[in-house]
């Protein structure tokens, strides 16, 4: 599941659940309402990822590169080390200010399963 909320200056994408294959049809969509309401600043909050795949990655890549494009920053927030790992390996981590001071909720995610550190894992 993909929300968005806006603000006057920020896009907060608040993703739950898998971004990967399965979810690929969706974010045509999503990038277009996004990159539409031309919000200086994205914020992709994903304490509630339980997994990301490379096309996952790509349409954050996407997101991000359209965003720069026009002159904003896209934020990560409540990204899983794992999910860290693929945007490096993708190559485009560098694209992305990380929130390294952002805490995710500790309430359980809607796979019902946490880590011992508190994020959310796959059911």
């Amino acid at each position: 599941m993909i929300e968005i909320s806006t603000s006057p200056t920020t896009t907060v994408l608040t993703i739950a659940g898998d971004l990967d294959l399965a979810e690929r049809d969706s974010f045509p969509e999503i990038a277009a309402r996004v990159v539409g309401l031309r919000r200086q600043l994205l914020v992709i909050d994903m304490c509630r990822v339980t997994f990301m795949d490379s096309t996952g990655a790509a349409f954050l890549i996407s997101l991000a590169d359209a965003g720069r494009k026009r002159g904003g920053a896209t934020a990560l927030r409540g990204a899983d080390p794992r999910d860290l790992f693929v945007l490096e390996v993708c190559g485009a981590l560098d694209l992305f200010r990380i929130d390294e001071e952002h805490r995710c909720e500790v309430g359980v995610p809607e796979s019902g399963f946490r880590r011992p550190d508190g994020a959310p894992t796959p059911a």
